[in-house]
């Protein structure tokens, strides 16, 4: 095919998309309309805006586009535009790139606040009560108490007036919900915290969903309280009990784990209706009864602590979760009518082992003896 022929179709197919246009009615200030950039250049763009009508977009009109957005622009591109004079006998009409960027991010705004949708913000400044953002073209407000992920020392001796543009999280991108837009006042104000807050219960569902029991799973201990431990699995956090945490008795979920922790977790149950994970570190361990035989033997003397008396002996706990019975007849030679006349309830004392019978997880001790091999009356 000729350079002629070539330049005739091109011709011919700019021709048929100016004609897809639909004639233009009268056109209205702030109206925001789609053309085709017939040229662009220093002073500004052309624009095609419907049959035989055209706009023109002066370089003032269009600064929120960067040099590398302007270079990009070439014949033949749709782009919007925001109408700020019409067209007369005097001239074409005067459009604005950049005021309908503004309009639009309105627009969009405003159906955020129903749908939802979580949009992406540029930290601008900063004043005593939060921080200034950008967001599809609109400068907002997150106030302090909807912010996440800047320190509260940026809000510190902020000056009334003009905000603060030197912090160090200038430029910082945000993820926002809109919480409310009012055009009349020029307001749109904004979440970090509740965007943030819904990802989380997004990704917990979808964790919840592929969690299972008995598996095993890496995490971070996030925080600690008296009833045990909160762990972050990606998305989630699950609770190991502090029952759960050792086989040894725990009295402080901190002589266990510490905040920031990383470690593997065993799941316990998990409960997609009330969004629950119950996990266990000591679960990830052996239970002492299973190894008793290979820490002790028959006829070993052993050091233990009284733990509770009953009428017929008194219990003692040789380590951890393992447990014995010193019958009342292994505390002493003397007749006696309660345990409570040898031993009391936390005494530290020498028993010796009698029997091991792990699978019904008893032990069998004797003071008597213990104290008869060490040469004691």
């Amino acid at each position: 095919m000729s350079s002629i022929q070539q330049d005739a179709g091109s011709t011919q197919d700019m021709g048929e998309l100016l004609d897809s246009f639909e004639p233009m009615k009268p056109l209205r200030w702030g109206e925001v309309i789609q053309g085709i950039v017939m040229r662009s250049d220093a002073d500004g763009v052309l624009v095609n805006i419907g049959h035989k009508a055209e706009g023109i977009v002066p370089a003032a009109e269009m600064r929120t586009l960067d040099r590398a957005a302007l270079e990009k622009i070439k014949v033949g591109d749709e782009i919007l535009a925001m109408v700020i004079k019409g067209e007369s006998a005097e001239g074409a009409a005067i459009l604005s790139i950049d005021k309908a960027l503004g309009e639009l991010g309105w627009r969009t705004l405003e159906k955020s606040v129903d749908s939802g949708v979580v949009l992406k913000g540029k930290i601008i400044g900063f004043n005593r009560g939060g921080a200034i953002v950008e967001v599809e073209g609109v400068q907002g407000f997150v106030p302090m108490s909807q912010i996440i992920s800047v320190s509260r020392e940026h809000f510190k001796d902020k000056p009334e007036g003009a905000p603060d543009t030197t912090s160090s999280e200038i430029g910082k991108d945000l993820s926002l919900k809109v919480l409310e837009v009012n055009r009349s006042r020029n307001r749109a104000i904004l979440s970090e915290r509740q965007a943030v807050q819904e990802r989380r219960e997004e990704k917990k569902a979808k964790l919840i969903q592929d969690l299972a029991e008995g598996q095993v799973r890496k995490g971070r201990v996030t925080g600690i309280s008296s009833f045990g431990a909160f762990v972050d699995l990606g998305g989630a956090d699950g609770l190991i009990h502090i029952s759960e945490l050792s086989w040894n008795t725990v009295s402080a979920p901190d002589q266990v784990v510490k905040v920031g922790q990383e470690l593997e977790v065993y799941v316990l149950r998990v409960d997609p209706d009330n969004k629950k994970i119950a996990l266990s570190l000591k679960r990830l361990q052996p239970e002492p009864w299973e190894t008793i035989t290979q820490r002790y033997n028959v006829g070993d003397v052993v050091d233990a602590v009284i733990t509770k008396l009953t009428d017929f002996g008194a219990f003692a706990r040789v380590e951890g979760s393992v447990e014995g019975l010193v019958h009342i007849s292994e505390l002493t030679q003397k007749m006696i009518s309660h345990p409570r006349e040898v031993v009391g309830e936390g005494d530290n004392v020498r028993l010796k082992i009698l029997r091991i019978e792990p699978e019904r997880r008893r032990l069998g001790l004797s003071l008597k003896q213990a104290v008869e091999e060490q040469g004691q009356v």
